[in-house]
């Protein structure tokens, strides 16, 4: 159903596509060494037929200059243009075929940083191309956006060239165009309902046709304005100056190899300009490749039998299509219908267009393509994004489209594969009680371009070092991978005395998992610990907790090898707060711990008793007694609550209530600095309270066995602050009263 919303805009910006469409379609014709009329065929094609199939709301269908040079070829190779259309009909039903086939698929692989350097190549191409028309050198053909052109120039020799013809006319309807195109949007003639783009056509042929009447110097010649052949009989004439495909030639085996290169240029420039063009769709609307391929397909089916050129999506169209502020395909079929009124009944009014008001719409459209924030977001990316985004820009103006965006693919691919080298393995260090580990964690798709750098690391490591290749995120190992890591675990770990774990390999693989690292503490690690050893672990597990950095650990793996026996470090006695887990806020896993939780982290003598199991009979080599800000059992102390059993609880941190006597005032919950040091010295009165109650644990202490530390967790920073016996709590002074 057509939305009159969007037509509002989609008419404007299909007369500006149309206005565009003329001279690229003559231009490309000519290039291409094929009849003028065939460049237009192909554009009324693209918009009529291809913009009613395309899925593409933006995207504008015609001749595409990136195919001139093959079409010129094979012409010359068939012999005959008619021959050629056979070919171009035969591309168009592999087009169809490869729709069918979902070879679309191939779009998706386009880079966007190649994709940005296309467009921007496209916006310098459209600057230095149509710079000479704006000056009034109209000899190279519009549509020819290849560097080295058929009259043997190029683009910069071509620029050199133009400072010998410059005309005066041409400059000052050029110059008048630029100025209404930038200036529109800041002017209140935005508010007209036509585009800048026609005021800039209709106010240069006016000028050209009526100002400039009267003065030779600036009017400018039918060389430089649109040049659409006449034909006298209408539509009679225009349909029998239609050129058919040589059917005879069906036998020709070099027909089906043309039309084989052009469905592959075709193809491949469609999906590349149809990604460029969903890159500055304002609304970014996806266009179906498959859905794309065939809409070409038909176009160059029905284009070869009307006698058209092949078509492709074309980025200059397009682009200029969406600055004109298109909203739906309309535009695009809109454009076609009228290339195709105005060949049949108007010709000469197109052809009072002079081709400098023409340029000057390319070139504002060329500025947008060609944006330096664009190339500045990309440099700031680094090389991976940047050189792949130049080199495509500066192959494409140098040579053409479809090679320049080739040689930009490679260098993404060449740092794609650099970064898939580099990136086999993630390698970590974890520092656990019973040693330091070497972790190597392979990605999620590990190919036969990743054999040298695991290799390489595989030989460096050091002997009697423990090691795990951990498989457990990865989709993908490569056969040839496989093998060095079989061959390490075979001979090289053996022979160097490593001690490896194989993790996460899945059975297709037909590696087995192997342990050979102890991920708990054994009864002899446990001896060599000091208990200034043991406290540096947990200082470190909270560092890595607090930045949340955890030691991978497999869980059921520690259970196993803790079901006969266990050999913690450490005891800690902590409030049952569920968000102070001792086993969390020191990163540690099964059988590193002894965990007495409490509300209120107090002692009594079944606590105390626990610690002499944990240290005289188990081994651990410190406690660790570890309050908790915001303490909800130290409140209500300070509150002097009484609640059933709790009351008797809530009474062993009174001595800390007492000790803390530099508050004065407030001395409740509500103050939250007073709370803070009773938690500390609360702390401090329980490591006493243990150290009074247990000659056990006092003799551990004093022969440096054991060692006996406070902590407070701070919930805010996940921190533990570690204070021992001797040392003075950090007591936070109260604020002066207001005066």
């Amino acid at each position: 159903m057509l939305n009159l919303l969007s037509l509002k805009k989609d008419l404007p910006a299909a007369i500006v596509v149309f206005l565009v469409a003329v001279p690229l379609s003559l231009g490309i014709a000519l290039a291409s060494g094929a009849p003028l009329m065939a460049g237009l065929i192909a554009g009324i094609v693209g918009g009529l037929v291809v913009g009613w199939l395309s899925g593409s709301h933006t995207s504008v269908s015609g001749p595409a200059a990136g195919l001139s040079a093959v079409v010129l070829a094979e012409i010359n190779q068939l012999g005959s243009f008619d021959t050629f259309l056979l070919a171009a009909v035969i591309a168009g039903l592999l087009q169809i075929t490869m729709g069918l086939l979902k070879a679309g698929f191939i779009a998706n692989y386009f880079p966007n940083n190649v994709i940005k350097g296309l467009l921007a190549a496209i916006g310098i191409i459209l600057i230095l191309k149509q710079l000479p028309h704006a000056v009034g050198y109209d000899v190279d053909v519009e549509g020819d956006f290849s560097f080295v052109q058929p009259d043997g120039l190029n683009t910069f020799s071509e620029l050199a060239m133009m400072l010998n013809y410059v005309h005066s006319g041409a400059i000052l309807i050029s110059l008048l165009s630029l100025a209404i195109l930038l200036g529109w949007e800041k002017s209140p003639l935005h508010k007209l309902p036509v585009p800048a783009a026609l005021i800039v056509v209709v106010l240069g042929a006016v000028l050209n046709t009526l100002v400039f009447a009267g003065l030779p110097q600036l009017q400018l010649g039918s060389s430089h304005l649109v040049n659409i052949p006449v034909n006298a009989n209408g539509f009679s004439g225009f349909w029998q100056s239609l050129a058919a495909p040589n059917w005879s030639q069906l036998g020709n085996s070099a027909v089906y190899l043309s039309a084989l290169m052009i469905a592959a240029i075709a193809s491949l420039e469609s999906l590349l300009n149809i990604e460029a063009v969903d890159k500055i769709d304002p609304q970014k609307r996806h266009t179906p490749p498959n859905r794309e391929l065939l809409a070409q397909g038909a176009g160059n089916v029905i284009s070869g039998l009307l006698g058209g050129l092949p078509l492709t999506s074309v980025i200059v169209r397009s682009s200029a299509n969406i600055n004109a502020g298109a909203q739906s395909k309309m535009a695009a079929i809109l454009h076609g219908a009228l290339l195709l009124a105005f060949v049949l009944a108007a010709p000469y009014l197109i052809n009072m267009i002079p081709l400098a008001s023409l340029a000057a719409i390319l070139l504002v459209t060329g500025y947008k393509l060609a944006s330096v924030k664009t190339i500045r977001e990309y440099y700031a990316k680094g090389s991976d994004q940047f050189v792949p985004f130049a080199v495509t820009l500066v192959a494409i103006v140098f040579s053409d489209l479809l090679i320049g965006t080739l040689l930009g693919l490679a260098c993404a691919v060449f740092f794609l594969l650099k970064a898939n080298f580099r990136n086999s393995f993630h390698e970590r260090h974890e520092l656990y009680p019973q040693g330091t580990l070497i972790r190597l964690k392979l990605s999620q798709e590990v190919s036969f371009l990743n054999r040298g750098a695991l290799l390489e690391r595989l030989d460096s490591i050091a002997a009697s070092s423990d090691v795990v290749i951990d498989a457990s995120d990865t989709e993908y190992v490569d056969h040839d991978v496989l093998e060095i890591i079989r061959e390490f675990a075979a001979i090289t770990a053996p022979s160097k005395k490593i001690r490896l774990t194989l993790l996460g390999f899945k059975d297709r693989y037909t590696l087995n998992d192997k342990v050979e690292w102890l991920n708990v503490l054994s009864k002899d690690a446990q001896q060599k610990l000091t208990p200034n050893e043991v406290l540096s672990h947990l200082r470190q597990g909270n560092e890595r907790f607090a930045n949340g950095n955890p030691l991978v650990r497999d869980l059921i793996q520690q259970a196993h090898n803790t079901v006969k026996s266990q050999h913690p470090m450490a005891a800690v006695l902590s409030c049952i707060d569920s968000r102070t887990s001792a086993e969390l806020v020191f990163d540690v896993g099964l059988g590193d711990l002894f965990s007495i939780r409490i509300a209120g982290n107090v002692a009594n003598d079944d606590i105390i008793g626990s610690m002499e199991f944990a240290t005289h009979v188990a081994g651990a080599k410190l406690i660790v007694v570890l309050g908790h800000t915001h303490c909800g059992a130290v409140k209500a102390a300070c509150d002097h609550v009484e609640l059933g059993n709790l009351t008797g609880l809530l009474r062993k941190v009174q001595p800390a209530i007492t000790r803390e006597t530099i508050t004065v005032h407030s001395r409740n919950s509500k103050n939250e600095d007073f709370v803070y040091n009773v938690t500390q010295l609360h702390v401090l009165e329980t490591i006493k309270l243990i150290e009074d109650s247990s000659e056990i644990i006092s003799k551990l202490v004093g022969n440096g066995s054991i060692k006996i530390v406070g902590g407070l967790y701070d919930l805010e920073t996940r921190k533990v602050s570690f204070i021992e016996a001797l040392q003075t709590p950090r007591i936070v002074l109260p604020q002066p009263a207001a005066v």
